[in-house]
């Protein structure tokens, strides 16, 4: 599958605006958020609001920006089912064939000294678990990037074959996995402590 559009939308903004040059340079079109699209666009890179492509905005203070059919839709289309591919068309939804996400910073927020239960509970994140758990099951057709560690591999990969290859997806779509499970173990210990009060 050539990668044609990406989904950029990260916490750990480390070796992020480098990674979304080379894949502009590569010709993927980039849609992102917030933050990562600000700092995105200051370096002069061509990229979409997220807003434009859902036609809805951030609201709740972002606790609700990619929940929304032309997100997941665009992630979790199979792209050799027929039936996928009419309502793609149907609904005019744009495939969306790479994901870069990482998770707010719940580690660190809950790591500060005198940090509240409300501080904590608002560092949980919905909306990017759900983009990485959707595009490491469509591993098939998607490419998901959890670690920045990555970006160099990945962008090289596209940019001289314009996809990233079976078995990199495959190992892609595990941390990506692990990556959540941890965030929500983590959660979930967090929560047994302040039982625990």
């Amino acid at each position: 599958m050539k990668i044609k559009r990406a989904l950029i939308s990260v916490s750990n903004k480390q070796g992020v605006v480098e990674f979304a040059r080379k894949l502009h340079e590569a010709g993927v079109e980039i849609v992102s958020t917030g933050g990562t699209m600000k700092a995105i666009k200051e370096a002069g890179i061509p990229v979409t609001y997220v807003s434009d492509v859902t036609g809805f905005p951030e609201i709740m203070d972002g606790r609700v920006k990619t929940l929304n059919p032309y997100i997941h839709g665009g992630i979790l289309a199979v792209r050799d089912n027929p039936e996928h591919v009419r309502e793609m068309e149907e609904h005019h939804i744009t495939g969306i064939d790479l994901v870069a996400v990482n998770l707010y910073p719940f580690k660190e927020t809950i790591a500060k000294p005198n940090v509240t239960l409300a501080e904590a509970i608002e560092n949980i994140d919905i909306g990017g678990p759900a983009m990485v758990r959707a595009a490491a099951k469509n591993f098939k057709f998607v490419t998901i990037i959890t670690n920045p560690a990555r970006y160099d591999a990945i962008a090289e990969q596209v940019a001289k074959n314009g996809c990233v290859d079976d078995r990199t997806r495959m190992e892609l779509a595990q941390e990506a996995f692990a990556h959540t499970a941890a965030y929500d173990t983590m959660i979930k210990d967090y929560l047994a402590e302040q039982l625990k009060k």
